[in-house]
């Protein structure tokens, strides 16, 4: 075979791998264009339930994949050595035209590797935080990735000096969410959001709650809502609450799968770190963002991180907009008057709204952010 051909639609084999609840959010977004664009492509790949949904064949489900921090990784190793084996001796007997890999480096990297041995194409969508840590894996990501696929502005830059092919295609998340304005939401209710995984829930669900008994005794009006990912997330919320006697009297209403909704209701928030922030910024929903991980993950990452924000709205921001509290500082008389600073009429009300405004702005509104990448996958899929 000489130059570079293109085989018919028909024989078209993409896999996507997302190891995280937004990743799985994502691949489907990418999906669902890659579809508009050719319905006979044959997308298989590692995901949930939104993968699942938009007609992904899931080859391995991640719904419990998604842990954080060495000590929770180890636990988990001998999981991810077996699934990743499997995949790779599928890999090589599928031959999929391309293999998109979204986020989820440590992980995705090593099978962005074995690709490459093997002559499968990669696409990497969304790149690992090499600007924050780990800037070695700069050399090995450019050898081994076809195509680098940044969502935030500043990523392009890091690999400028690569002749690695990168591509600042906007957020995803800017084409899916909606806008809330201020005076349309429930000035009385407040959102908690202690994470996707069974590790965040543990350790920052009772802070949240020692934090909601605060404010309900200065805020009686004040209600409380959890919107879980899913049952099992909410089963465990349920067993927090009950834990402790004073907290089942508390106005805390779990529901399940109802986050966007109750994102463009609430008037304010506490949030885990995580992508959660930036749907927050998009849809107007001022945040106080809370993280919490054993000592050795904390103190490995703290050697490690070279950035001034770990949440992401400020960085792209370039400025406090969300306060944010690690560590010892996730307690209720820290995180009740931050939250109380940003409810209607707080300190930081006025700051916090036009902090959300710049972040959006600069995350690149009207990119079309999955239609740029399904447009790159398909051009990458026709190589041969």
């Amino acid at each position: 075979m000489t130059g570079m051909e293109t085989s018919t639609k028909s024989e078209k084999k993409i896999w996507i791998f997302a190891g995280e609840t937004s990743g799985d959010e994502y691949g489907a977004l990418l999906t669902k264009a890659i579809h508009t664009k050719d319905p006979e492509v044959k997308i298989s790949g590692m995901g949930a339930a939104y993968m699942k949904e938009a007609g992904v064949d899931i080859l391995v489900d991640s719904t419990e994949l998604g842990v954080v921090g060495l000590i929770e990784v180890l636990k988990h190793i001998k999981t991810f050595w077996r699934i990743f084996h499997d995949l790779v001796a599928l890999a090589e007997k599928e031959r999929p035209d391309v293999v998109v890999l979204i986020d989820y480096p440590g992980f995705n990297l090593r099978f962005a590797e074995k690709m490459k041995q093997r002559g499968i194409k990669v696409v990497y969508y969304i790149s690992p935080q090499i600007w924050a840590w780990h800037k070695s894996r700069k050399k090995k990501i450019i050898k081994i990735v076809d195509h680098m696929m940044v969502i935030f502005p500043f990523e392009k830059e890091v690999y400028e000096d690569t002749n690695m092919p990168t591509t600042f295609i906007g957020h995803p998340l800017l084409d899916i969410l909606k806008y809330t304005p201020r005076e349309e939401r429930e000035q009385d209710t407040i959102l908690l959001l202690p994470g996707s995984r069974f590790n965040e829930i543990n350790t920052l669900f009772e802070p949240m709650l020692e934090t909601t008994e605060t404010l309900h005794k200065k805020h009686p009006n004040l209600r409380f809502v959890v919107p879980a990912p899913r049952e099992t997330i909410a089963a465990r919320l349920k067993e927090i609450i009950y834990s402790r006697p004073e907290w089942q009297s508390l106005p805390v209403d779990i529901r399940v799968g109802e986050t966007p909704e109750w994102m463009g209701r609430a008037v304010a928030g506490i949030a885990a770190s995580g992508t959660v922030t930036i749907q927050a910024a998009i849809m107007g929903l001022p945040l106080v963002v809370v993280y919490k991980t054993n000592f050795i993950t904390y103190q490995v990452a703290k050697r490690l991180l070279d950035i001034p924000y770990i949440t992401m709205v400020n960085l792209v921001a370039k400025k406090k907009v969300f306060e944010e509290f690690l560590q010892d500082d996730v307690r209720a008389e820290i995180l009740a008057p931050s939250l109380e600073s940003i409810l209607p009429g707080g300190s930081r009300e006025h700051e916090v709204l036009s902090g959300m405004k710049l972040c959006v702005d600069n995350l690149g509104y009207g990119q079309k952010a999955s239609e740029n990448a399904a447009e790159i996958v398909m051009n990458v899929a026709n190589q041969r």
